[in-house]
């Protein structure tokens, strides 16, 4: 069984109470999470996010469609106590320190006292607060109140770890190190889901990714699809037997020649020129872009059949953010 999926799964709320008005947080997202991976869920603000995650927990009441966690209907006991789950505001009493808070939190969790008190130390070392263990919590940092939730999600040893902005409020160090907690787990066989508006920490840690757009979901695939534009439109057009068509991949290449210009624009034909510099006459910065990686070896051969000395060659990569951002915009009216 995959660790989530999810089948039409619809929320709609309801608003006012003389006149009602309907608002569509989830629009028959299908979803499958494979155990053992690191799943990346993105979207903007209002995009569903916390509203999904919600519905896997049984936090709110879906308004159709299936979820199941674990193999466990979403909301049912049996899977909730395999989660680890940070929310996105962690609410902790504030005169609680964190050993009191992992002894508060991993009751709740049904862990037994004496194996909080093995484990808290370690956990509290691993996040960075072993030397602040027994200070109150409220006068910790966001960064530290983020940290303590990351300890708790773990303390039970659960099998699938729900995030839900896992690195908010961190600094450059601390998302460092807290990659490194979750490239840890994934070795030791759990699974980890997690929503992030920090892409560039999704691009890093994440095997897959799906994109949420106003409810919608709107693609799945690993990140090197994605980047490379050959991820799954879902919703978009289809061939003459209903599946989706895949887009173009199109490739962006940076060429330093070594020629006269006049040959170097006979040897390119019909190919697109973005950009071009003369850095002297025999000289030149190119930028093309060609469909695929067969058309690039065939270049490659052009320009050395033509007599033309290739100095460099760059392929250029498109971060999940640019990506992210143009899937979004195919979908504005």
């Amino acid at each position: 069984m995959p660790a989530i999926e999810t089948q039409d799964l619809r929320k709609t709320y309801s608003h006012g109470l003389i006149r009602r008005r309907r608002q569509e947080a989830l629009k028959g997202v299908s979803l499958r999470v494979e155990r053992g991976e690191i799943f990346g869920l993105l979207g903007g603000n209002g995009a569903g996010k916390t509203t999904f995650i919600k519905c896997l927990l049984g936090i709110i009441r879906r308004t159709g469609g299936e979820a199941r966690l674990l193999g466990f209907p979403a909301g049912d006991r049996r899977g909730r106590k395999l989660v680890g789950y940070l929310p996105e505001n962690l609410r902790v009493p504030r005169h609680l320190t964190a050993y009191t808070a992992l002894e508060y939190y991993g009751h709740l969790s049904n862990v037994p006292s004496a194996a909080i008190r093995e484990r808290r130390g370690g956990l509290l070392e691993m996040v960075g607060l072993a030397e602040r263990a027994r200070d109150p919590v409220r006068t910790y940092s966001k960064g530290m109140l983020q940290r303590l939730g990351l300890a708790q999600a773990m303390l039970h040893d659960p099998d699938l770890f729900i995030l839900d902005e896992p690195t908010d409020g961190l600094d450059p160090l601390a998302r460092s190190q807290v990659r490194g907690f979750l490239a840890d787990l994934k070795k030791r066989g759990k699974t980890i889901f997690l929503n992030s508006h920090i892409l560039q920490e999704v691009e890093l840690i994440c095997d897959r990714v799906a994109i949420l757009d106003r409810g919608n979901l709107l693609r799945v695939a690993n990140v090197a699809e994605i980047t490379s534009g050959r991820g799954q439109l879902l919703g978009g057009p289809t061939t003459g037997n209903g599946q989706p068509l895949a887009p173009q991949e199109e490739l962006e290449l940076h060429l330093d020649l070594t020629a006269p210009e006049p040959l170097i624009r006979q040897t390119l034909g019909p190919l697109p020129i973005a950009a071009w510099q003369a850095y002297s006459p025999h000289e030149h910065r190119v930028v093309t872009r060609v469909p695929d990686q067969a058309t690039v070896d065939l270049l490659i051969d052009r320009l050395r059949h033509s007599g033309i000395s290739i100095v460099g060659l760059t392929r250029r990569r498109v971060s999940l953010e640019e990506a992210y951002l143009e899937i979004v915009a195919e979908t504005v009216d």
